[in-house]
């Protein structure tokens, strides 16, 4: 799997990509491909505020439940709500898929996080 080379990424497997202040955020293939078949995704509300590390939400497959992780810290400005009634969507195009949107609070904390190489080597 190629992973996009402007996302930035978690080592609990999340993506990241960042533009104009505002952070989309959602997780990677190799998330989706071990946790297997997502049959619900517990989100929190807009408005709701994030702390980087801290949990925001639940990801639930055939498996087991997977808490979620904020890259950044901030407000929650968008959900991706057509989860709710299509949670399989991960699985289907994991890149492509957001979350959440945070309106982040402090523009340097992405810097630590993963390049798309860097992860690649991590999920080897």
């Amino acid at each position: 799997m190629a992973y996009p080379v402007n996302y930035r990424y978690t080592k609990e497997h999340e993506w990241l990509d960042a533009a104009d202040g505002v952070a989309t955020v959602g997780i990677t293939d190799y998330a989706q491909s071990e946790l297997g078949d997502v049959v619900f995704v517990e989100l929190p509300d807009v408005g709701k505020t994030v702390a980087k590390g801290e949990v925001f939400g639940t990801i639930e497959s055939v498996k087991a439940v997977s808490e979620l992780f904020s890259p950044v810290s901030g407000e929650v400005v968008a959900v991706n709500t057509d989860l709710s009634s299509h949670p399989e969507q991960v699985n289907a195009e994991p890149h492509g898929t957001w979350l959440i949107k945070v309106k982040t609070t402090n523009a340097g904390e992405s810097a630590d996080l993963l390049t798309a190489d860097q992860y690649t080597d991590l999920v080897k």
